[in-house]
């Protein structure tokens, strides 16, 4: 008996390695073994290829020649993973139709031109790993006392006192009989349960799932939000507010604003000598008690918001480097990149608030199990992935609904002025190391050239011993000096100018390579809504159903919102601030050439 399926529905492939379905449609199947949710089958048509085993219905019937060996036969169920995947291709759990992705927004090519490499997103982070930070002492041991009260902000207390104590929870939860995202009849997930265009009522039609369960807008949870699946309790202190502000949503200003500041790296040892490490001190201005960390501390904290927050750009921090990394030089510049670093994350809202924050910035250096405690209580942090989004509390009431048309393009508008500033931040990277080169090699070379010759003329003038030369001589010699000196301001001016330039445009490379994946959040969860609204239109589901889409949609949209107005907020603040202090650089810099070139003309006075 030959294995024969019939499609129960339309079934469009997107992926390498999948085959396209029609209804009623006749398939034969390699083998009935599903392979975690997928068939594998040649379709009417010949193409032979994956499709998902909810949309088919197997039956017996006679054939004539046997059925094509099943390529993936020999996978073991619950574990395929091809090698090497087609493309990237990687099949999914049974899946409804889908419905239309939103287009990717894609990463800048420009990425890599800067010294931040783009981090990976969210849940799939790992702390990067180098020689000078081994995770190689008990700081990171695998006992945990994280449910010890006490163990995270206890050392900030006016957070605490104005957002709540634990006893100020409330659960919230998108689930209901009307959730979209709830399992059909049949058991089915997220799916039909019946066939698509029948008769049925109009409950019969839910959201489809996104078929590449691989992509940002479902790694983050956003899908599992948007479709109703999240839950849990949410703490008053936990909230995220975003308010209208005059240029449109914002995250609520932090009632208790602070800076921190980063000073003298030390290198320090353990293990009696046998381990050495760079430690910095910390002084956050809230509490005036320094601490000191080291990178690996500040690695570990990255991971942690980078995977809490999917709509917020957590800054990334300087490179790491495996040789050269007790030079002096790259000390100062990794201080210089985590002082940048710590004066954004202190300056957003939101995360300045984050109980890991806090306890990465309070916590008493030599007290380790008070670090253990905060670091293990933030690592089993339930409000990640789609119960992050219960925690966003959005405006409510007449005027603070949002027009999805206008948000749309909004973000587009921002999609492309992205694109533009990261194509100028290049530009402008490249032509200041350019220079900056020239200035440190070329130009003080020549300059010293100049100062060269001026001196061997003066040497020259010397060998006449008439009395009245002397005073040109020297008039000469000093004018060589002059010009040797103007060389070394040249090479040592890049570092007061164009240094600081590239390091700011290289902390907003980090920013730039964050927002394609907040940006995919928000088009995956705009694509549910407007599936959500031709459902309504064509009698297959509850308008109430669609409402609460598109209400959970409106929470990703004002916190993307207010990501994108704050993120322009601190732009013009750092490049007003930058701007202002390159041309003072630079005025400086020609007052101070100008006073050795009038030094030299003063000499020729009393010649």
């Amino acid at each position: 008996m030959a294995l024969r399926a019939r499609a129960l529905y339309d079934f469009r492939s997107e992926n390498p390695g999948e085959i396209s379905l029609r209804e009623h449609e006749v398939l034969s199947l390699c083998s009935e073994q599903d392979i975690e949710g997928w068939l594998e089958g040649v379709n009417s048509r010949g193409d032979r290829g994956l499709f998902p085993a909810s949309y088919v219905q197997v039956i017996r019937a006679s054939a004539a020649e046997p059925p094509p060996p099943a390529r993936y036969a020999n996978l073991p169920v619950g574990g395929f993973e091809p090698l090497p995947p087609p493309a990237a291709f990687k099949p999914a759990a049974q899946q409804p139709p889908p419905a239309a992705a939103p287009e990717p927004f894609p990463v800048p090519p420009s990425a890599a031109g800067y010294p931040f490499p783009p981090a990976p997103y969210g849940g799939s982070y790992q702390p990067s790993q180098g020689s000078d930070d081994d995770w190689d002492d008990d700081w990171d041991d695998s006992s945990t006392v994280a449910d010890e009260p006490g163990a995270l902000g206890s050392s900030y207390p006016d957070y605490e006192a104005a957002g709540g104590g634990a006893s100020s929870r409330y659960r919230l939860s998108t689930r209901s009989e009307l959730s979209l995202g709830s399992r059909g009849a049949g058991g089915h997930p997220g799916g039909h349960t019946h066939p698509p265009g029948g008769g049925s009522a109009k409950s019969s039609a839910t959201v489809s799932r996104n078929l590449n369960r691989f992509s940002t807008f479902v790694k983050s949870g956003g899908e599992a939000f948007v479709l109703g699946e999240a839950s849990g309790f949410v703490k008053d202190g936990d909230k995220l507010c975003v308010v209208l502000g005059p240029r449109g949503p914002e995250w609520q200003e932090n009632p208790y604003p602070f800076q921190c500041s980063i000073e003298d790296p030390t290198k320090q040892t353990k293990f009696k000598g046998m381990k050495s490490y760079i430690a910095y001190k910390l002084v956050p201005s809230h509490t005036g008690q320094q601490v000191h960390r080291r990178y690996k501390h500040f690695d570990w904290l990255y991971g942690r918001l980078a995977e809490k927050f999917p709509v917020i750009s957590v800054p990334h921090l300087p490179e790491k480097q495996a040789t050269g990394r007790f030079e002096e030089d790259f000390i100062s510049k990794r201080r210089k990149g985590l002082a940048w670093w710590m004066d954004h994350m202190c300056s957003h809202p939101v995360l300045a608030q984050c109980d890991a924050f806090q306890h990465f910035l309070t916590c008493p250096s030599t007290d380790e199990k008070a670090w253990k405690q905060g670091k293990r209580k933030a690592e089993k942090d339930e409000m990640v992935g789609a119960n992050f989004f219960l925690t966003i509390s959005v405006p409510t009431g007449p005027g603070a609904s949002l027009d999805l048309q206008e948000v749309e393009s909004q973000v587009d508008g921002f999609k492309a002025f992205t694109k533009k500033m990261d194509e100028s931040a290049l530009q402008l990277n490249h032509t200041a190391n350019e220079f900056a080169r020239k200035q440190v090699t070329g130009f003080k070379k020549e300059y010293q050239k100049v100062g060269h010759s001026f001196k061997c003329l003066s040497q020259a003038f010397e060998l006449d011993q008439q009395p009245f030369s002397a005073g040109l001589n020297q008039a000469i010699a000093f004018t060589a000096e002059a010009y040797d000196a103007i060389g070394d301001l040249f090479a040592d001016q890049p570092r007061q100018d164009l240094d600081p330039v590239m390091d700011l445009l290289a902390l907003y490379q980090g920013h730039l390579a964050n927002f394609p994946d907040i940006i995919h959040v928000q088009k995956g969860a705009l694509t549910k809504v407007k599936e959500s609204k031709r459902h309504v239109e064509e009698g297959k589901m509850e308008l109430q159903k669609a409402e609460g889409i598109q209400e959970r949609c409106n929470i990703i949209s004002f916190a993307t919102l207010a990501e994108i107005n704050h993120f322009h907020k601190i732009r013009v603040r750092d490049f007003k601030s930058q701007m202002q202090h390159f041309l003072q650089q630079q005025i400086l810099f020609f007052q101070k050439v100008t006073q050795k070139l009038e030094e030299a003309l003063h000499k020729y006075d009393s010649v």
